[in-house]
């Protein structure tokens, strides 16, 4: 299972901020709603967990989901990235 946090994807934020993918991959504000659609769309098997808070941001609960995934994470993140931007054109 690999974890995708909201913060993984968001455009707005750096590196050390939380951000997983490169600028150009990442979206402007990404949502539980759209990160599950993608998931959705890409056949994958997911679990949503909304009451969670990122280890960074412990004080704000953006939610996680838990993914069933055979590769890497930054693989995983790139795809739903895309098609993140893919669902939002």
């Amino acid at each position: 299972m690999i974890t995708i946090w909201p913060q993984y994807l968001d455009k707005d934020l750096t590196l050390k901020q939380g951000r997983k993918v490169s600028k150009d991959l990442a979206v402007k504000e990404p949502a539980l709603n759209d990160i599950e659609r993608a998931l959705k769309r890409l056949g994958l098997k997911y679990t949503i967990d909304k009451e969670r808070a990122y280890p960074g941001k412990w004080y704000e609960k953006s939610g996680r989901i838990l993914v069933e995934w055979e590769g890497t994470k930054l693989e995983l993140l790139k795809e739903v990235s895309l098609k993140i931007k893919e669902i939002r054109n």
